[in-house]
């Protein structure tokens, strides 16, 4: 993917590949293996430096909404 608003830190490449994940997070969530907290990586497609956001669960459309334009 492009956008004309990101680009690499690293190496000023704008192509990226965006992708999600959740992880747990707290006691209770841990013992339940609730996976309540949600990240969205974007991937460098040069240099694969990846920077992590982390995302609402009701906000996660939005930043794919800003990345893909």
């Amino acid at each position: 993917m492009r956008h004309q608003n990101w680009y690499c830190s690293k190496c000023r490449q704008r192509d990226f590949e965006a992708d999600q994940f959740r992880a747990t997070g707290g006691m209770v969530a841990k013992i339940f293996d609730v996976q309540n907290k949600r990240f969205t990586t974007v991937t460098c497609s040069n240099c694969s430096y990846t920077e992590i956001y982390r995302t609402p669960s009701s906000k996660l459309g939005n930043v794919f909404d800003f990345l893909t334009g």
